[in-house]
């Protein structure tokens, strides 16, 4: 049998440390008095208010990357590994001084310390954001612990491919554009093409690394879908604005799809690549409902919006458009395979409209109403059905304290019930 090449034969660690040396710079030596002139020339008072909140976001990032590398270098199982990733460290480090110096010498955040203008650039992180990057510490507490491949590959799996390669790089080309066109704030500017460029040779690492580790273990699979399946819903309330104004995306020529949709590309761009391409990974649907990056995008802003995932801010959206995005998601995480017969599933909600999932394999489907011949019904208010959705509640808790009543065919659904994600 013919020898199958990937792309990734052509890169080695060696070249990509040698690459760090070839593109070092200062962040200490970049020529901020320009940008300090047209952030009040330039901006407007709003304009101002928006870069703040989207900068800050890069700036927390840089510094808590910076900090939660070090596990990865000790768990890296060649010295060629470990070397790229120290000039990874070190990169990061020169990001966060790069953000520091332009938050305080040009936006007059913080009094020049990191720690102050961290401080007072807390207050704009968003839900989404802090769960990601919460997520990075205990991570790399894990992987303290546990320097196994399938945990490696999860943790650069969280760092490279969600972290670098889904959320900083398209936000990256999303700043570099608007300045560009704009042709302002020029030190800030060679700043965020410099950092760009680091990334890009980070995440080409991540690629070759985790395609590697894939080689390695047959436990690696299970382990990046896994995280995929933890991380992905937290990445949809990354960007929702104070207040949902999209003004704080929209002034700079952008909408909050655009930035999702190249963020959803260039993560199954680069899992493709890395040999394990999304939509084949083992067990639940990463992405419960298919469609375009866009398409994708899309419906997780629906889905956030409506408060069916991400952080909880009062009752979830009952109008029907959305009930039917929601259910599509539920029958789309459902491994119809694993039912131990075709049957179907109906929702009983007391404060909102009804709606079933007829499970077959190979074509389940959700549809309102109320369906005849349902093998099981599910009564509960909408409320705790959404919670359980969005992973806040325990639908074991729920059935403890009779806020979620099943009935039917019971021994039909406990026969079933590795159809259902994380049984």
């Amino acid at each position: 049998m013919a020898t199958v090449h990937s792309p990734l034969d052509n890169i080695t660690y060696e070249d990509l440390y040698r690459r760090w040396e070839l593109g070092n710079w200062r962040a200490t030596e970049i020529d901020f008095t320009c940008d300090a002139e047209q952030w009040q020339s330039e901006f407007s008072d709003f304009e101002r208010k928006a870069a703040i909140w989207n900068y800050s976001l890069f700036y927390w990032g840089e510094d808590a990357v910076a900090d939660g590398l070090s596990p990865y270098i000790d768990a890296a199982p060649t010295e060629e590994q470990r070397y790229f990733l120290t000039t990874q460290q070190v990169d990061e480090a020169r990001h966060a001084v790069f953000f520091n110096r332009f938050m305080h010498e040009v936006a007059g955040i913080g009094d020049g310390h990191v720690a102050s203008g961290l401080a007072e650039i807390q207050p704009q992180l968003t839900w989404g954001y802090n769960k990601i990057f919460d997520r990075l510490v205990t991570m790399s507490d894990e992987l303290r612990r546990d320097r196994s491949i399938p945990k490696l590959a999860a943790a650069i799996t969280l760092y490279h491919m969600i972290i670098e390669a889904s959320m900083a790089q398209p936000g990256q080309h999303f700043i570099t554009s608007y300045l560009s066109d704009r042709d302002v704030l020029p030190g800030f500017r060679e700043g965020m093409e410099n950092v760009a460029a680091d990334e890009q040779r980070h995440i080409g690492f991540g690629v070759k690394f985790l395609s590697d580790l894939r080689q390695m273990d047959p436990d690696v699979p299970y382990a990046v879908a896994e995280l995929l399946r933890e991380v992905i819903p937290w990445t949809a309330g990354v960007l929702v604005p104070p207040d949902w104004d999209m003004r704080y995306v929209e002034c700079f020529g952008f909408t909050y799809a655009d930035l999702g949709e190249e963020g959803a590309h260039s993560l199954e761009t680069k899992m493709r690549s890395a040999g394990m391409p999304i939509d084949e990974l083992p067990g639940p649907a990463v992405f419960p409902a298919g469609g375009t990056p866009r398409e994708r995008a899309e419906r997780g802003y629906r889905m956030v919006r409506a408060g069916y995932i991400g952080e909880k801010n009062g009752p979830p959206s009952k109008d029907s458009d959305d009930m039917r995005v929601l259910f599509e998601s539920v029958a789309g995480s459902l491994m119809s395979r694993r039912a131990h017969e075709p049957g179907t599933i109906q929702w009983s909600f007391p404060d909102a409209d009804p709606w079933h999932i007829v499970v077959a394999n190979g074509d389940t489907q959700a549809a309102p109403g109320r369906a005849d011949g349902a093998r099981v019904t599910l009564e509960a208010r909408f409320e705790d059905f959404v919670d359980v959705v969005a992973r806040r509640q325990d639908p074991r808790r729920l059935m403890v304290r009779r806020r979620l009543r099943p009935s039917g065919d019971l021994r039909w659904l406990w026969r079933s019930r590795g159809m259902f994600p994380n049984a």
